[in-house]
C-alpha cells in the first residue's frame, strides 16, 4: 500500500490527547508503525504541540475538567493550520460531558453505538441506551447489517463533512461519496482493551502522512490494524493469553510491510 509506504517514509508527528488506560499502548503502536508520538495533555501547551504536530488525535474515553479546555484549544489550532483532527468518541452516549465535546473533524473513528451517539446529538435528539464503551449488541456492523450501518455511516460522514470510520466485526469507512467495507480482523482483538484507541492513534498517523488522500489513508489504516489482528492470532500458542496478544499485535504492526498489506487486505468498495 502506498499510504503505508508514505507513512514509513514521512515518519510524521501525532500528538494524542488520549485516554490514560491505553496511552502507552498508543505510544507504543505509533512507533510501531513508523510514526512519532508526542502526548501533552496540559490545556498550558496542547495547542503549542499541535502546532508542531503532522496530526492530532483526540480520544474522550477518560475525561476530566482539564482535558476538555486543552482538547478544544489543540483541535482549534490543528483547524487553523489545516492539520489533521482524528476524533476517538469512546462512550460518547454514557454522559452529557461526552455528548458536548465536539470539534470541527477530519475523521471520526467510532463503534456503531457511538456513531449512532453522534447522529441522534446532529439531529438534536435524546441520546438512546449506552453501552458504556462498547457496542450494543443490536448496533454490532455484521455483514447481515451491512446495508443499514453503511446508510448510518454514509449520512453522518456528509452532513460533518469528513471521514467516518465505523468499526466492529465488519469496518466501514466512507467520505459520504463512497464506502470502503473492510473484513479483516480477529475477534480476539475485543479480548485486550485499547485495541480501538490503537486503531484511532494508527488512522492520525496514516491521514498525517497521505493528507490529499484522506479516505484512502483511513481504510489503510483500518486493513493495517485488521491484518495485524490476524497476524498476532496466528502467533499465538498454548499458554498465551490477552497480553501476549497484545504485544504481537504491536509486533505485527512494527513488521507489517506494503507488500503484505496490498495481499492481504480484504476490502469491497460500495
Amino acid at each position: 500500500s502506498t499510504c503505508l509506504a508514505n507513512l514509513r517514509e514521512k515518519s510524521p508527528l501525532v500528538h494524542s490527547i488520549t485516554n490514560f488506560v491505553t496511552v502507552n499502548d498508543c505510544a507504543n503502536l505509533l512507533l510501531a508503525c513508523g510514526a512519532r508520538p508526542i502526548m501533552a495533555s496540559d490545556p498550558q501547551e496542547a495547542a503549542e504541540i499541535t502546532a508542531a504536530a503532522d496530526a492530532l488525535n483526540i480520544n474522550i474515553g477518560t475525561l476530566n475538567h482539564l482535558l476538555v479546555p486543552a482538547m478544544l484549544d489543540a483541535g482549534r489550532t490543528a483547524n487553523r493550520l489545516g492539520i489533521p483532527v482524528l476524533l476517538d468518541p469512546v462512550g460518547v452516549g454514557a454522559s452529557s460531558l461526552r455528548r458536548q465535546t465536539v470539534a470541527q473533524l477530519t475523521a471520526i473513528r467510532a463503534n456503531a453505538s457511538e456513531i449512532r451517539a453522534i447522529a441522534r446529538l446532529e439531529q438534536a435528539q435524546p441520546s438512546g441506551p449506552s453501552a458504556g464503551v462498547d457496542a450494543l449488541p443490536g448496533d454490532l456492523v455484521t455483514k447481515e447489517q451491512l446495508g443499514q450501518n453503511i446508510k448510518l455511516a454514509r449520512q453522518l460522514a456528509e452532513k460533518l463533512g469528513c471521514i467516518i470510520l465505523l468499526t466492529g466485526p465488519v469496518d466501514i469507512v466512507t467520505d459520504g461519496k463512497k464506502a470502503v467495507c473492510i473484513y479483516n480482523g480477529h475477534p480476539m482483538m475485543s479480548r485486550i482493551t485499547g485495541a480501538g484507541c490503537q486503531l484511532s492513534a494508527l488512522t492520525a498517523a496514516f491521514l498525517a502522512a497521505n493528507p490529499d488522500s484522506p479516505l484512502d489513508a483511513a481504510a489503510a489504516a483500518v486493513c493495517t490494524m485488521g491484518l495485524c489482528g490476524q497476524l498476532a492470532f496466528e502467533r499465538m500458542k498454548p499458554g498465551d493469553g490477552n497480553a501476549s496478544f497484545r504485544t504481537y499485535l504491536i509486533d505485527a504492526v512494527f513488521c507489517m510491510t506494503p507488500e503484505q498489506l496490498q495481499r492481504g487486505a480484504d476490502y469491497e468498495i460500495r
